[in-house]
């Protein structure tokens, strides 16, 4: 245990001395911070500085023929924040107005049945023609029904009829949940990456430094092992948690400025217990490949190989990756490949976690899938930890993993 401290104070050491690491984590907080205080920053920049007249509209021009005048009113209703005006010239005359700023954009309604929208740059958020259409339709219908004797109030009466659908999520509601999903998903995926290249880049730059032979000579192979991969997920948990608390800090000063963004809202909204599992599987999915990447570090003789050896361990973590994502994109989170890989430990760190958060797991599996992880997670640090000791006394040609797995499951 004395070896494990001295070891992980060595290792934190180290890493809270990294100007990098330090770097980082400042330029993510100082990212988040102005992302929170932008709507903020804008809008009283907006207010103070702009020249538009305080409720002034864009402009809306209708170019419709001899009916112009009655799309003109129909669309001031539909669209109160444009100021909706007519136009009587030509087409290119209608373009030119647009791309020059003169208006925003502009309906071209040659009959009731077609429309042409003229827009400058068309935002992924513009409904303006669907809105159009159905403020058409809507007029043609109540045209229809007061041509066959309807009265004004029994047409309001139809038009105006609301249907109530209420909707009962006796599970869990998916839409809520895969925003809290996707952010541990990423996370996970981020500093394992991450944390998990340094660690076996760490170990293989220190097989050049003989201080290291006597080290793994008189130190016992688990204590140094244990305590490189502890404190790689203690400065991990730490870069973390110093993000994300950040990003609480400043939402909560900006609150209301993010108002109208459920999107956003929805993110800082996620509950205690999902918050709880999901450091379970983030630690023990951190420490499974952790252990992996440390040990697979330790049978390179150049810093240079590092890449090449760590590969099988990074398209395992991959494969679990891409199981999420897939079944993300087809909308079921309880299809049998996902369920399968709730249970193998390479990959059940985000699949069930997965599962957990978008729909309901039963929680004798959730149980079986945790006690699987943490036990494989503890056997793979003994075999890395043994690996290591052999590994990084071992230089020339790089030995085969399955070799060093064998000897290392020996009696030693």
């Amino acid at each position: 245990m004395k070896q494990f401290r001295v070891i992980l104070g060595f290792e934190l050491n180290n890493y809270f001395r990294n100007k990098i690491f330090m770097g980082t984590t400042i330029f993510l907080v100082v990212v988040i911070m102005i992302v929170n205080f932008a709507p903020r920053i804008f809008s009283s920049s907006d207010s103070e500085g702009s020249d538009v007249t305080p409720g002034s509209r864009p402009v809306m021009l209708v170019a419709a023929g001899e009916e112009t005048d009655g799309y003109v009113s129909l669309f001031s209703d539909g669209f109160p924040d444009y100021s909706v005006e007519p136009f009587s010239g030509s087409v290119d005359g209608l373009k030119n107005m647009i791309t020059a700023g003169v208006a925003e954009c502009a309906f071209e309604i040659k009959d009731a049945g077609s429309l042409t929208y003229y827009v400058n740059n068309l935002s992924m958020y513009d409904s303006n023609s669907r809105t159009a259409a159905e403020l058409i339709r809507n007029a043609v219908q109540v045209q229809a029904m007061s041509a066959h004797g309807m009265s004004a109030e029994e047409i309001e009466n139809l038009m105006s009829t609301q249907i109530t659908a209420d909707v009962v999520s006796l599970g869990k509601d998916q839409a809520n949940s895969f925003l809290y999903t996707y952010i541990m998903i990423f996370a996970l995926y981020m500093v394992i990456m991450m944390y998990g290249q340094m660690i076996a880049t760490g170990v293989a730059s220190e097989k050049s430094s003989r201080a290291m032979e006597l080290l793994i000579t008189s130190a016992k192979p688990v204590g140094l092992m244990f305590g490189k991969v502890a404190a790689a997920c203690i400065a991990g948990l730490f870069q973390l948690s110093v993000v994300f608390g950040s990003a609480i800090l400043f939402y909560s000063f900006n609150k209301d400025s993010w108002s109208d963004e459920s999107f956003i809202q929805s993110i800082f909204d996620m509950p205690l217990w999902l918050l709880g599992y999901m450091l379970v599987f983030f630690l023990l999915g951190f420490l499974l490949f952790a252990f992996m990447y440390g040990a697979v570090g330790s049978t390179v003789s150049k810093l240079e190989e590092t890449g090449s050896a760590v590969m099988p361990v990074t398209l395992t973590f991959l494969a679990g990756f891409m199981v999420v994502m897939i079944s993300f994109s087809t909308g079921n989170v309880d299809n049998l490949l996902i369920k399968v890989c709730s249970f193998i430990p390479f990959t059940s760190s985000m699949a069930m976690f997965t599962r957990i958060a978008m729909s309901t797991v039963p929680w004798y599996e959730i149980v079986a899938s945790i006690a699987i992880l943490a036990l494989s997670s503890v056997f793979i640090g003994i075999i890395a930890a043994r690996i290591y000791r052999i590994g990084v006394l071992l230089y020339g040609t790089r030995p085969k993993l399955g070799e060093l797995i064998k000897t290392a499951l020996k009696k030693r």
